[in-house]
């Protein structure tokens, strides 16, 4: 039956007999349904934001006391020590160094710094520092998104934003007083305005993008990592341009002396070369704006570790390949409690099946820089945040899965039904994983420290066997020395009482006021009785819970 005219809300746009609507109406729906489904993906992306900061915000407040709070105190002491120490930028100080000045070669301390200016404002407060991973956070999901889309579409951007913002690993990172996440963060924002450079060639963007990529790495020196996908992004481009100038001058099929000639003119056209020199330039300069500053400021840091006790550059060491059960290990923690199997099999899914088109191997090679960081920095990878990039790479491959498998199922029923078990199940071992990192693990630390700060005097010096953690320090607002310590780093569990005493009486011809002892080692007092034994002899007990034990050292002749 053909259509009434007057039910047509367009007859004029009608094709020829009345039946088909001709190409406009066709290419206006089309478009009306792209503006559609960008807004709903604008809006789902939104929604997605605001739940993943809430997450982040979930004791937000608490102290440094969970899984990672050796890491936190550290940078929460170099903050501190900022504003005690009249703002010196280029000077980083830990606690731990004993009675000297304690500065220490580090990432660039931007986050501390910002931390210590807000405390002069508000105080010292665990949220404020924790604020700035949630801040870094938020601000990068939506270029994320934006960058996945581009990669591989609207639908699968959605899904990896999801992945991204709800990873355990990424979860705990992001509200923990780390550079880990700005670093990331920072890397992702870069990364997306590289990408738009490519197409634009807008100099701005291209200056945005380098002071971003540059202050990655600046925070945080294992985003180096960043390096591959930018290299596939810059040679992608320069094949495109000459590509470009292949199919606008072609080569004639006749090679008459004439044609060739004008083919070589056409070919060497003078803006073409212009544009060549004006892009090479460009990449140039956004290199020398990438690796010169990251390059002085590291250099600045190793000077600072070797000029000062206790000539420590934060990372050093790292760089160890180690055993195939190491790997193994690292890659289960993995696969299982940082991104959950929900999301290692579905980035799997989408390693396959994710939607092949100009620069779609981006991911591919980011994955394939991360793959050898983990093998070449071995050691450094016994922290688990030197895995967070892995959350971004998986997350856009599983997001790619998810937008193929959202093509394949024709029933809309299916299609919601398998999401909401793709996104509960995966929601649901998120929390499962993510909940022992809030577990406290330094408690009685901190509350050794609190006891310390009101019981000794401002420049006691506190010799703490604390098994490596400086929170203690931190919280006892106290400098001192861990407990074995060999030139300022921690050294272990004594091999026998005399090592102990030995460690011992030299901190205390260095000054060492006070020793405490921590639940978890307490069982030094019984293991080795001649250091208990000295103990007794050279120290006088102060408090005892069972908590820690601290004790007043008997000054020794220096």
């Amino acid at each position: 039956m053909p259509e009434t005219p007057h039910l047509n809300p367009l007859p004029w746009l009608q094709g020829r007999g009345g039946s088909t609507r001709s190409k406009y109406v066709r290419v206006a729906s089309k478009n009306f349904g792209a503006v559609r489904r960008s807004y709903n993906a604008t809006h789902l992306v939104l929604g997605l934001l605001i739940l993943a900061v809430a997450a982040r915000l979930i004791f937000i407040d608490q102290p440094y006391i969970d899984h990672w709070s050796w890491r936190q105190s550290d940078v929460a002491a170099i903050a501190q020590n900022f504003g005690e120490g009249a703002f010196r930028f280029g000077y980083p100080q830990i606690d731990w160094a004993g009675d000297a000045t304690g500065y220490v070669g580090t990432e660039f301390p931007i986050l501390p710094f910002v931390a210590a200016i807000c405390y002069k404002l508000a105080g010292i407060h665990e949220w404020i520092g924790r604020s700035q991973s949630v801040i870094f956070f938020a601000v990068s999901l939506p270029f994320f998104f934006l960058l996945v889309r581009e990669m591989f579409g609207s639908t699968a951007a959605v899904w990896a934003t999801f992945f991204y913002s709800f990873a355990p690993l990424n979860i705990f990172a992001g509200r923990s007083f780390m550079p880990d996440v700005p670093s990331l963060s920072v890397a992702i924002i870069g990364t997306y305005l590289f990408l738009c450079w490519t197409r634009s060639r807008k100099s701005a963007l291209l200056f945005i993008a380098a002071i971003a990529i540059s202050l990655s790495i600046l925070i945080k020196l294992t985003t180096i990592v960043i390096a591959a996908p930018l290299a596939y992004l810059a040679v992608g481009a320069v094949c495109d341009r000459r590509g470009h100038k292949e199919r606008r001058f072609p080569k004639p099929p006749r090679r008459s002396a004439a044609f060739v000639t004008l083919w070589r003119a056409e070919g060497n056209h003078p803006s073409l070369n212009l544009s060549a020199r004006k892009a090479l330039l460009q990449l140039l300069a956004f290199t020398a704006i990438v690796l010169l500053p990251a390059t002085a400021w590291y250099w600045h840091a190793y000077q600072i570790a070797e000029r000062f006790y206790p000539h420590h550059l934060f990372g050093a060491g790292g760089v160890r390949i180690e055993s195939l059960s190491w790997y193994l290990d690292i890659a289960r923690q993995t696969a299982t409690s940082s991104l959950t199997p929900v999301l290692v099999i579905m980035a799997l899914i989408g390693l396959f099946v994710a939607p092949r088109s100009k620069y779609s191997a981006l991911f591919h090679w980011w994955l394939a820089a991360m793959i050898l960081f983990i093998i070449v920095v071995g050691y450094g990878n016994r922290h688990r945040w030197y895995q967070l990039p892995l959350v971004p790479i998986t997350a856009a491959f599983a997001g790619a899965a998810s937008g193929f498998f959202a093509l394949k199922i024709s029933s809309r029923v299916a299609a919601t039904t398998l999401s909401i078990l793709l996104a509960s199940s995966f929601a649901i071992l998120s929390y499962v994983y993510v909940r022992p990192l809030y577990e406290s693990s330094a408690a009685q630390l901190r509350d050794a420290g609190l006891e310390l700060h009101k019981i000794t005097a401002p420049n006691a010096l506190i010799v703490a066997a604390d098994t490596g953690d400086p929170t203690i320090f931190y919280y006892a607002q106290r400098k001192g020395w861990h407990f074995l310590e060999t030139d300022g780093i921690y050294a272990g569990n004594p091999s026998d009482s005399q090592e102990a005493t030995a460690n011992l009486d030299e901190l205390r011809r260095r000054g060492a006021t006070h020793v405490v002892f921590t639940a978890n080692t307490f069982w030094w007092l019984d293991y080795y009785p001649e250091f208990a034994q000295h103990l007794a002899e050279d120290a006088t007990p102060v408090e005892a819970t069972p908590e820690f034990k601290i004790y007043k050292l008997i000054a020794a002749t220096r």
